[in-house]
């Protein structure tokens, strides 16, 4: 296995999110509690990259971290925002025939990745008062390799997804989510038919060279 502080990226992938409001350092240093914790369980045998295996360690600490440091108040416009994207999430995966990533349900819905985060971490907040949790229920304790959810290339849309700019987000958000045509589009978007055919191709191949 490679050397872990190779991994730093990983780690970056999932506190960039949050080092707006959180200090980086210490997100890194729970992000890095996270990875020797999934080394520690990885076993060579499961069929999952060990990149993939750990990014659901390194979430679970860093989610740990932030519930039990946020001062963020639960608004009931947050609670409000949090069950809307239950609701989406529900039509997503119908539509695309599995459960959509945060990143996708942001697009769809015109706003922020973080504010998905947010919004679901507030759900959490209110279900927590009604139990306690128990260190054996955290994520980062219980995480099973699922072929479905655990595929590489499902992290790696996600990352493909995050390096396009607004204006392509928008586009592959029309196409592909809202599945309007490309007359429909380019009449959201106010661009010509042409214009968007050409930057569609051009979006598809960057995806597939990051892919």
């Amino acid at each position: 296995m490679d050397n872990l502080l190779d991994y730093d990226g990983l780690i970056y992938s999932v506190i960039n999110r949050y080092s707006k409001r959180f200090d980086r350092d210490d997100l890194y240093q729970v992000g890095m509690l996270g990875l020797i914790e999934a080394y520690k369980n990885y076993k060579d045998d499961l069929k999952t990259k060990f990149s993939t295996y750990a990014y659901y360690y390194i979430v679970g600490e860093v989610n740990k971290y932030i519930r039990e440091n946020s001062s963020l108040k639960v608004s009931r416009d947050l609670i409000k925002l949090g069950q809307s994207i239950l609701k989406t999430r529900e039509v997503m995966e119908q539509r695309l025939g599995r459960e959509p990533a945060n990143v996708e349900i942001a697009l769809f819905l015109e706003i922020e990745e973080e504010k998905v985060d947010m919004a679901l971490m507030a759900l959490e907040k209110v279900k927590s008062l009604d139990y306690q949790e128990t260190e054996s229920e955290e994520m980062y304790n219980f995480v099973k390799v699922d072929e479905e959810l655990m595929k590489a290339d499902i992290l790696d849309l996600k990352e493909a997804l995050n390096n396009l700019d607004n204006k392509e987000q928008e586009l592959i958000k029309a196409r592909y989510f809202d599945e309007l045509t490309q007359m429909e589009t380019s009449k959201e978007l106010g661009i010509s038919q042409v214009q968007v055919s050409r930057k569609e191709a051009k979006i598809l191949q960057k995806l597939r060279s990051s892919l």
